[in-house]
């Protein structure tokens, strides 16, 4: 049985996403840096960055960073449509996927983290820093928006895994609420995948809903 390493909140639920769609059944694990426990230590001796998601997949072997889990469960499973099937949308969804891991989650490591970035980081300095990335997160949602339309999803004709990740990712830093104000059209989209029938348990259980 596959291994899934996460935390409530986290990128990981892109990837729970993925394996309710393909109907994997798999092992969580709870591990995170911020959750110490037997889980963190399980997680180390199959990533040493302790980094999640991490997927230990059935032969043993790891695969870490939510692109590529994402993209390798599209290419292992291709009749769930994870990525599309015609090479140049598939080309794109991958390309997109790329674009969120490398821009803006990568961003949201410099909000949480300011003093990894910043030699004797003091509270001033990581303020505008974090002010400073966060900007930037919403620079380049804003871009990923006119960059990738949904056709009639963000991965082509079916919801794939870019869509599980654009939903993930966007829900930090305040994101959402910049695209419903300056980019609406993929605001909605993103809404409709939280609200997905497959999947509005696994959102709701990362993200309870507000009272």
């Amino acid at each position: 049985m596959l291994t899934l390493y996460g935390a409530p909140g986290s990128g990981a639920a892109a990837i729970e996403g993925a394996l309710i769609l393909i109907g994997l059944p798999y092992r969580g694990v709870e591990a995170a840096a911020w959750l110490p426990g037997p889980g963190v230590e399980e997680l180390k001796r199959v990533n040493p960055l302790g980094q999640i998601p991490t997927l230990l997949l059935e032969d043993g072997s790891v695969v870490s960073e939510s692109a590529a889990i994402l993209i390798h469960l599209g290419l292992a499973y291709p009749e769930a449509g994870l990525l599309p099937a015609a090479t140049t949308e598939r080309t794109q969804a991958i390309r997109g996927l790329v674009y969120i891991a490398a821009n803006c989650y990568a961003a949201i490591g410099v909000i949480d983290y300011p003093g990894r970035w910043c030699a004797e980081c003091d509270e001033t300095t990581a303020k505008r820093i974090r002010t400073g990335a966060r900007a930037r997160v919403h620079q380049l949602w804003t871009a990923f928006a006119d960059t990738f339309a949904p056709h009639p999803f963000l991965s082509g004709a079916r919801l794939g895994g870019l869509d599980l990740l654009a939903a993930v990712v966007s829900r930090w830093s305040g994101a959402r609420a910049h695209l419903a104000k300056e980019r609406p059209a993929l605001h909605a989209h993103l809404a409709a995948i939280d609200n997905e029938p497959r999947l509005v348990a696994l959102f709701n259980r990362h993200w309870p809903p507000k009272a």
